[in-house]
């Protein structure tokens, strides 16, 4: 089936069934892309932690899922097969990643937006990520929007109905070469060693943040 990436987007077949997915926003001091938009769709709800109880939670409180923590493994090994060091888990990022595929999981927005988008109905600034990415910021500040992490966050997601699994998650971003850049430090990115990173998945989505800056959250 066809699959969408959008932000740096490619466009490619995988056997895992639809997947769409967008990628980081760009380097703060800009970079080169071919970008697409890409509908946010809404997916069924799963069980589990609801996005009211994750906010009120916090983030020390924040923790990988077994799906999340299987992904994590996954691309830790894909770095570390490429002689990269692993990437600490963030709680602070991991928090902003969970809360993220909740708002994406129980939202639809204009066809025009892509998977970095986040609703007006929580305590951050809601909007429409376009694929020109004029308003990275959205993506940027999210960290420091919802935790006590200092620097910027960015992002890669996918979006695999019924629901995403952390296998398909990785083949879907390694399939991509934008989305593999982020991954293994490579092009724009060579220039940003990651620190830290979060992981979330919930229904049909998954997302991981990177940060170049160490969590302070214990």
């Amino acid at each position: 089936m066809k699959a969408v990436i959008a932000a740096c987007v490619v466009v490619l077949v995988v056997s895992c069934g639809a997947f769409e997915g967008a990628v980081y926003g760009g380097p703060p001091e800009g970079s080169s892309t071919v970008a697409d938009s890409m509908s946010t769709r809404g997916a069924a709800t799963p069980a589990g932690k609801t996005l009211s109880q994750l906010l009120e939670a916090g983030p020390g409180a924040a923790e990988l899922t077994r799906d999340e923590e299987a992904l994590y493994n996954l691309l830790m090994e894909y770095r570390t097969s490429k002689g990269l060091p692993e990437i600490p888990v963030s709680k602070s990022l991991t928090f902003v990643a969970q809360a993220h595929v909740r708002d994406l999981s129980t939202h639809t927005f204009d066809k025009q937006y892509n998977s970095h988008s986040w609703s007006k109905d929580g305590p951050w600034t809601g909007g429409g990520y376009t694929p020109d990415h004029k308003n990275a910021r959205l993506m940027w500040d999210k960290p420091r929007e919802l935790t006590r992490y200092p620097g910027n966050g960015y992002e890669i997601a996918l979006w695999a109905p019924p629901a995403a699994t952390p296998a398909g998650a990785l083949r879907g971003w390694q399939g991509s070469f934008y989305h593999n850049q982020v991954i293994v430090s490579e092009g724009p990115w060579a220039r940003h060693p990651w620190k830290a990173i979060g992981i979330g998945m919930y229904g049909a989505y998954a997302v991981v943040w990177f940060g170049e800056e160490s969590d302070p959250q214990r």
